[in-house]
């Protein structure tokens, strides 16, 4: 075993696929899979579960992936002690929302990188439940989600609390305009997605369970489809006014509890608390 091993054993991990591993690690698939048998062997344990559509950590595999994050980190930390530089050296993958990556993501890059230029940012933006899914599996370091999370093995630190608005066309002077005289029309993310919970929660409030829902799989998508008059959706207020006020659109409250999010960062309670994550979960 050597630390190519765990290189190879993280990216099939983070790739769900031996062919994909060996893309990612400019190999062939019969040496990923050689060195796969070797760790299994080694640690007289399955690694992964194989099916014909993907290849996933077995709780033995999550296990062996949470010990060589910190043999990872331990090899960087000793890299950093020797060249007695200063500064912090390491790579971190954070998840984010679709309305946090458009928001804050520049933003945390740009204060991240001024104090630490050393350490290499990689954002993946995606649906909640699969941020989750991939902190939970190792994938990420950790993710910008909505409150709330309640999973035993993840910890949640309170980023920012914001403003939930109603966005539509211009065509509307009252937010009960949009539900008057024809049928409900909403532009959203798939299922899992916040705003969307929350829509659909002001929608069964109102007493409307018939709508019609155009799912959209981009945030410039459902603004553009609002702004044509083919729905109506909820997003974050600075998001519109920062970004989207010279479109078509008008905005209305939807009162304190609906319209109230918090932003968390979650990550796993057992990871490794190491130098370069700490930096980056105390900036935030």
């Amino acid at each position: 075993m050597n630390t190519n091993d765990f290189k190879i054993f993280e990216a099939v991990a983070a790739n769900g696929s031996f062919t994909k591993a060996a893309e990612a690690m400019y190999t062939v698939q019969s040496n990923v899979t050689a060195r796969i048998k070797s760790l299994e062997d080694e640690f007289a344990v399955s690694l992964f579960t194989r099916t014909s559509r993907k290849v996933e950590l077995t709780a033995a595999g999550e296990t062996l992936m949470h010990y060589f994050r910190q043999v990872g980190q331990l090899i960087e930390e000793a890299k950093h002690e020797l060249s007695q530089s200063n500064q912090l050296i390491g790579h971190l993958k954070i998840g984010c929302i679709e309305t946090t990556m458009a928001l804050k993501a520049p933003e945390i890059i740009n204060r991240f990188n001024e104090t630490y230029p050393e350490i290499e940012l990689e954002f993946k933006a995606d649906m909640a439940e699969n941020l989750i899914n991939d902190v939970l599996k190792y994938k990420l370091d950790a993710a910008f989600v909505s409150a709330p999370v309640s999973i035993p093995e993840l910890a949640q630190q309170a980023i920012k609390e914001e403003q939930l608005v109603m966005v539509t066309s211009d065509k509307y002077a009252k937010i009960n305009d949009t539900i008057q005289g024809k049928q409900v029309k909403i532009v959203v993310f798939d299922q899992g997605c916040n705003y969307r919970a929350r829509l659909e929660s002001w929608l069964s409030f109102k007493g409307i369970i018939n709508y019609k829902s155009t799912i959209v799989n981009s945030l410039e998508g459902i603004i553009n489809f609002v702004e044509a008059d083919l729905g109506i959706t909820i997003l974050p207020a600075e998001l519109i006014q920062q970004y989207y006020q010279h479109k078509k659109l008008k905005t209305f409250s939807i009162g304190k509890e609906l319209g109230t999010s918090t932003t968390v960062l979650v990550y796993r309670k057992n990871r490794v608390k190491d130098k370069v994550f700490n930096a980056f979960r105390e900036m935030y």
